[in-house]
Formats: structure tokens, C-alpha cells, sequence
């Protein structure tokens, strides 16, 4: 692929961003919903708060292997980047699709998300809902088109608010004189089949609700230091993630027992009302509002790094590397702005959405692959940052991922058999844009 000195990524990105991006990227409304429809499941404490931990572990492991990763191969785009160096073009063609599509839906839900909540708090502007949310679409587009660096402040600034709501929430659950933590547990027969079931389905919500924990190596090659800075902020961002998120489920818990929050639609709610009387559900609104606007910020400037890194290798339109004076990849950009208003329009991005995570896990399963395939193959490649542990850390990710793809697949098999379509389809459009880049 041709690629001009005008089409290249400005290294303009630091620390504080990486740690922001991941920590926006990361944190949504999930948490404030995932707890009550997990509660549902589980029904049990410390099977609930056991299940977030082995989230917890295993993106801290996965961010292991990353920081190897990215590191040793700082491009724009993430992990197909890895997944194509260590197996070939059509892997990296339909890792880097099925993360486009992961990361280009966000935007979308997460603008149709914001204007709920703003009617909620100016109940006037029900009737406004879709323009609401093409209107925060059409801001931070406009934001972003005006250059890396402003994207770049207001992340680390909405990182920060979202942070300081999180923490001051916990705060006032543990200060809350509730229930004693015995009548939280509940005898439940660990082994059984509903329980398993219940137990992979709560993993996928919870994996669902770490998405995003890799979200600083989409901007390795706009990194000032990638070599220092990505594994600073791939596990300083994804430990201040894991404790916020034990923290919370404990607090929730703490102010009311599971059987109390089950099936929740908005479990942060609930326990608000209990804390904070009638003001609560306003409280959880704002908080909810600015960890919306934080984490549209971040899948703003995420799907654009993919789409360019995909057009760079051919995989995408040769117009999609063009830079614009501030760094944004501008046309990747705004393809990416119009798929989120096409969705915004009609509505039906949530069926995409739904399978987000299981496309996501496929991703990383390829990427931990990726890993162990460079070592063999070359072994000589610079590595800036050796994942520690290796191989048996990576072995362990690995086989970890292996087995929620198979309990994703036997828990969730209507997404398990849109992904196998998908799949399908993606080869001729490899071959038919393959032979396109040959003709040039």
C-alpha cells in the first residue's frame, strides 16, 4: 500500500491519555445494570463477586500479553495488526472487521443511551430523543475532527469526573448502615447445570462490561513513548478498572442482598433510592450521563484508528489513511460518524450490539495465538516489553478464552451462528478486495 508522509498518525498521545482512554473506553452504564440481571443468575454473594474477579484476572493477564504486543508492533488499528503479522492477510482482513464492527456499534447505543437519560433529568424533550442523540453524534464528531489533542483533554478530563462519582458512590454504600454481609450468601449447589449455565452467561455481561480494557493500544502509533507508556497504562488503567467494578458489586450489595436486586434493570438505581431517598435516581442519572459522554469520547476516536490501519493494509478504501491538520484520520472518521447515525436512524444496532462481546473474545483469543506464533517465528523481533510469566501466562489466556468461547457458543447460540454467517461471507470480500489491490 501507498502511504505519503501526509497520511501518517502525529505521535501527540501520552500517559494520562492511555490510562483516560482505557479507564473511558471501559467503564459505561454497564456496571449500573450488569449487577441486578447477574444477581438474577448467580443468586449467590460470593459466586457473584468471585465471577468479577475472574473477569478482573483475566483482562489483567490479557493485558500481559498486549503489552508485548503492542509494544513490539505500535500501529494504529490494535490487535489485527498482531493477528496479521503472525497468520497472514485473511486473518488480519476478518480480526480487524470483526473489531471494526465491535467497536463501530458503541457509538451509536451509547448516543441513543444519553439522550434517554437526558429526558429523564428534562422530561420536556421526550419527544426529541433521536434528535438528542444524532446531536451529542454530530458534537464529538465535529470535536475530533478539530484534532487529536482536544479528543485527547476532554478524555482525560470525563476519565477523571467519571472516577470521582464512581468512588464518592462507593463511598456513601459503605457508609450506609445496612444489611450484614450473612445475609447476602445463599446455599447454592455450585455445580449445578442452571448454575454453570448462569455462570457463563454472567461472565459474558461481566466481559461484556470490561470491554474495552485493551482500548490504549488502538493509539500505539500516535504514542510519544509507546514503549513505556502502553504497559503503564494497560495495567494501571485495567487495576483501577477491576477495583472499581469488586467495589461497586460489594457496595450494591452492601446497602441491598441479591435476592433484593435480582433481575435489575438499573441496579444502581435501586440502591441510590435506598442511600440517597427520592434524589437518588437523579444521582445515578448524572453519573450515568457523564460515564456515557466519557466513553463516547473514547469510540469516537477508536473505530477511526481501525478503519484507517485497515485501509493502510488494503482492507478498506485507499482514502481511508488521509490525516487532516490536527491528526484525526479524517475519513475513517466520518464513514464511521455516518455507520453510527445510519444505526442511530433506524434503530436496530442492538441485535449488533448483543454479540459484541463474543466477537470481541474471538479477537483477543486470535491476538493471545499471535503471541506464542511471533516468539517461534521471530524470535529476533524488538520486544520493548516481554510478557512476563510467558509461556504459561499466555498458555493460560488462552485456553481461558477457549473456554468462554465454548460457553458463549452453548449459552448464546444465536450470536455463536450470525458470527459463523459472517465469517462465511467475509472470504469473498477478502479475495474480491485482494484482487482489487493487485490491479493497482
Amino acid at each position: 500500500m501507498k502511504n505519503s508522509k501526509n497520511n501518517q498518525l502525529k505521535k501527540s498521545l501520552g500517559l494520562s491519555f492511555g490510562i483516560a482512554v482505557l479507564i473511558g473506553g471501559t467503564i459505561g452504564v454497564g456496571i449500573l445494570r450488569t449487577p441486578g440481571a447477574i444477581a438474577g443468575m448467580l443468586d449467590n454473594y460470593w459466586l457473584i463477586i468471585t465471577c468479577w474477579i475472574f473477569g478482573g484476572l483475566y483482562i489483567l493477564i490479557g493485558a500481559n500479553s498486549y503489552a508485548e504486543l503492542a509494544t513490539m508492533l505500535p500501529k494504529a488499528g490494535g490487535s489485527y495488526n498482531y493477528i496479521k503479522r503472525a497468520f497472514g492477510d485473511y486473518a488480519g482482513f476478518i480480526s480487524g472487521w470483526f473489531d471494526y464492527i465491535t467497536n463501530a456499534i458503541p457509538p451509536a447505543f451509547y448516543c441513543i443511551v444519553i439522550s434517554e437519560y437526558s429526558v429523564i433529568l428534562f422530561p420536556s424533550l421526550e419527544s426529541y430523543n433521536t434528535i438528542i442523540a444524532i446531536a451529542f453524534l454530530i458534537a464529538f464528531t465535529f470535536l475530533h475532527v478539530s484534532g487529536v489533542k482536544n479528543g485527547s483533554f476532554i478524555q482525560q478530563l470525563t476519565s477523571v469526573i467519571k472516577v470521582v462519582f464512581f468512588v464518592a458512590l462507593i463511598v456513601a454504600c459503605f457508609m450506609y448502615s445496612g444489611l450484614k454481609l450473612n445475609s447476602f450468601e445463599k446455599d447454592t449447589p455450585l455445580l449445578e447445570m442452571g448454575v454453570l449455565f448462569g455462570f457463563f452467561k454472567s461472565l459474558q455481561l461481566i466481559i461484556g462490561t470490561y470491554d474495552g480494557w485493551y482500548s490504549v493500544c488502538f493509539f500505539a502509533e500516535e504514542d510519544k513513548n509507546p514503549s513505556k507508556n502502553i504497559p503503564k497504562s494497560l495495567y494501571t488503567g485495567a487495576i483501577i478498572v477491576i477495583v472499581l467494578y469488586v467495589l461497586l458489586n460489594m457496595a450494591f450489595f452492601h446497602v441491598l442482598p441479591v435476592a433484593s436486586l435480582a433481575n435489575s434493570p438499573l441496579a444502581a438505581a435501586d440502591v441510590a433510592k435506598v442511600v440517597f431517598g427520592n434524589n437518588g435516581a437523579i444521582i445515578v442519572t448524572v453519573i450515568a450521563v457523564f460515564s456515557l459522554i466519557s466513553i463516547l469520547n473514547a469510540y469516537m476516536m477508536i473505530p477511526a484508528r481501525i478503519l484507517f490501519g485497515l485501509s493502510r493494509d488494503g482492507f478498506f478504501i485507499n482514502k481511508g489513511t488521509a490525516i487532516n491538520k490536527g491528526g484525526t484520520p479524517i475519513v475513517s472518521l466520518l464513514v464511521s460518524s455516518l455507520f453510527s447515525l445510519f444505526l442511530i436512524v433506524i434503530g436496530s444496532f442492538e441485535v449488533l450490539f448483543s454479540f459484541g462481546t463474543f466477537m470481541s473474545v474471538i479477537v483477543w483469543g486470535l491476538a493471545y495465538c499471535s503471541l506464542i506464533k511471533l516468539r517461534n517465528k521471530e524470535p529476533n523481533l524488538p520486544r520493548p516489553y516481554r510478557s512476563w510469566g510467558y509461556p504459561w501466562s499466555t498458555l493460560f489466556v488462552i485456553v481461558a478464552t477457549l473456554a468462554l468461547l465454548i460457553g458463549f457458543a452453548y449459552s448464546d447460540r444465536k450470536n455463536f451462528v450470525i458470527i459463523l454467517i459472517i465469517t462465511l461471507l467475509s472470504y469473498p470480500a477478502f479475495l474480491f478486495l485482494n484482487r482489487n489491490n493487485k490491479k493497482e
